[in-house]
């Protein structure tokens, strides 16, 4: 065991540099601290208490929620060299019985564990015993009663807090919105705890949003663009899954079905497919995805839309986690949004909640419809201010001039202001169109100047332009959470409100106009690029070299090398294990564990002219 932070870094898991906060939160954690870090998927998450764990003494207790994502970071750790196990069902008794004497005889830096599994029996009265290093919950926005991918057991965490308030935790998500940071803090009992908040940006990803027309056909046709690639496709009902995965393996795709409705064992199997192989296309409802550390999934697609703009964030965050290009590819439609909005409506939740719920759909179906740049937006939900186009979406990549909506924008804040910025878009939206409700005539607001002035759009266009003026900052969710709207950023809102700017926006069509879409022009994304001075033949026989020690020893490929290692390896060719070492992702375990075979796979692979 060595106490320096950096040398663990190089030596166990190859390394050069520490990326983004990963080094602040490291040195507060060894010192002791507890922390709340949040980190785009493939941010290198997994380090920020991993490499703490190493510095510190005693054994780390890692809170993991899949055995899917246990097992992955077991068998990783293990190649690096670490001392790790895991106690979940899926566990043989000899090996359950090997990991509690390891465990009491100190012989764990690592031990992996779901929250039932650490919560029930006598676990947690076994590690009161035991010198600890820390905690670490992975996965903490499962905390969130309305997440979307809360579990109930993460909420009796809290008692971390309480048995063990002198050890170090450290709660960790790839995505939360700052209400769900807030219910994280306060559900787990961080309120003394240092904050991190890494760039939520995945500029890998492109994102490309389409209209649905035809789902299947247009489904059928991006994927031509990723053959033989893995990827997930997102559905929202177990018949779509069915339907679906039926249709890609008929047009020759390697697909399966994923869903709660399948049989225990079938879903493993899936599972294992996806894990241990390649371009295999799993269609899945949202049951399907969370923790999996595989790294070279190439595209996600949503048929449908997701819950929540949280949702698709954490979703498409599966795709690129290697950090080479990836597609998080959508089609949305009107269809869409009544069963999301019935299924806030029939949850049992209250009155506020709900309205937050609908905010929070609003914020998707804005995204949806935006003709500004998806990931400003994307970010601007999550907290995170960027002024620049990306340059890697379908609205930066594919420019679709908007219609000229300056003046109902003007009549829309001027509708928020009149009414006193204290009711929401279906209110105000009934004022500009003239509605004689009850409601409107007991408020007075039938005598508004803004009553009846916006008969140029229909309620569905309000609606749109609503929720656009929301996603670029015109408009925020009044803070009591009764779903007001009020104005935002003052710096946008008072020059439209003077008429100093213009401001162009893709409004739906009227609804009793035909909605058309193309499909053939809007397939969107392509493969990634291959890297440009990797040799191809080196790079297929390190691959096929990786795939049969991967199989020799049950894991996924990605376990043994991540194809950015591999491709390193065959732009530098490396002839001696010194120059072998200085590339990412070899530390020292791995060296001597592969070192002389991958030098030999290198030597046998003529140099191109």
């Amino acid at each position: 065991m060595t106490a320096n932070p950096k040398q663990v870094l190089r030596d166990v898991f190859g390394y050069d540099a520490f990326r983004g906060p990963q080094e602040s939160i490291v040195a507060h954690v060894c010192a002791g601290g507890s922390a709340l870090v949040l980190m785009p998927t493939g941010g290198g998450k997994s380090l920020c208490y991993q490499i703490p764990a190493l510095c510190r003494p005693g054994t780390a207790v890692v809170v993991s929620p899949l055995i899917a994502l246990m097992q992955d970071q077991v068998g990783a750790l293990r190649q690096a060299g670490v001392r790790a196990a895991a106690l979940h069902s899926a566990e043989s008794a000899d090996a359950v019985a090997a990991t509690w004497r390891q465990l009491q005889g100190g012989q764990l830096d690592l031990l992996y564990v779901s929250p039932e599994r650490l919560l029930n029996g006598d676990l947690i009265e076994r590690l009161a015993d035991l010198p600890l290093a820390l905690f670490a919950i992975d996965e903490a926005h499962c905390v969130s009663q309305w997440g979307h991918d809360f579990r109930p057991e993460y909420l009796q965490l809290a008692v971390l807090a309480e048995r063990f308030s002198a050890i170090p935790r450290i709660a960790l998500t790839a995505t939360a919105d700052p209400r769900t940071r807030a219910e994280i803090v306060a559900r787990l009992g961080l309120e003394q705890a240092a904050v991190f908040l890494a760039s939520f940006d995945r500029p890998n990803i492109r994102y490309v949003l389409r209209d649905k027309s035809e789902p299947r056909r247009q489904l059928l046709a991006f994927l031509d663009t990723q053959r033989g690639h893995s990827g997930i496709v997102y559905a929202r009902s177990r018949k779509r899954v069915e339907e679906f995965a039926t249709a890609l393996k008929a047009a020759g795709h390697d697909a399966l079905p994923y869903h709660a409705g399948l049989a225990a064992e079938t879903r493993s199997a899936a599972l294992e497919r996806f894990r241990l192989g390649s371009g295999v296309v799993v269609v899945a409802t949202i049951a399907f995805g969370m923790g999996i550390d595989k790294p070279d999934v190439r595209f996600v697609a949503h048929v449908d839309l997701p819950k929540s703009l949280e949702a698709y964030y954490q979703e498409t965050g599966r795709a690129g986690r290697d950090g080479l290009s990836a597609v998080a590819w959508m089609l949305h439609g009107s269809s869409d949004v009544p069963p999301l909005r019935r299924f806030i409506d029939d949850s049992d939740a209250d009155p506020a909640q709900k309205r937050i719920e609908h905010g929070r759909l609003d914020a998707l179906i804005g995204f949806a419809e935006a003709s500004s740049c998806r990931r400003r937006i994307l970010l601007s939900y999550l907290g995170e201010a960027d002024s620049s186009d990306c340059g890697n979406c379908d609205v930066c990549l594919e420019p679709n001039q908007g219609a000229d909506v300056t003046e109902p924008a003007r009549k829309a804040l001027s509708a928020v202001y009149r009414t006193g910025g204290r009711f929401g878009a279906a209110h105000l939206v009934d004022v500009l169109l003239g509605g004689e409700t009850a409601r409107i005539r007991s408020l007075g607001h039938d005598q508004l100047g803004v009553h009846g002035i916006g008969k140029e759009l229909d309620r569905g266009q309000w609606r749109s332009l609503f929720r656009q003026l929301s996603a670029r900052g015109y408009l925020v969710a009044a803070a009591d959470g009764h779903g007001g709207l009020q104005f935002g950023d003052d710096a946008l809102v008072r020059p439209l409100l003077r008429g100093e700017t213009r401001l162009e926006i893709r409004l739906p069509p009227a609804a009793k106009q035909r909605r058309g879409a193309a499909v053939g022009a809007g397939a969107g994304g392509g493969p990634p690029a291959p890297a440009d001075n990797a040799d191809p033949g080196l790079l297929a026989a390190l691959k096929a070299w990786r795939l049969e020690q991967a199989r020799q020893q049950g894991l996924p490929p990605y376990v043994v090398f991540h194809d950015r290692t591999l491709i390193a390896i065959a732009e530098r060719r490396p002839t001696v294990l010194e120059d072998l070492a200085g590339i990412t992702g070899i530390g020292t375990a791995k060296l001597a564990s592969y070192g002389e075979a991958v030098l030999a796979v290198v030597g046998s692979q003529t140099a191109p002219a």
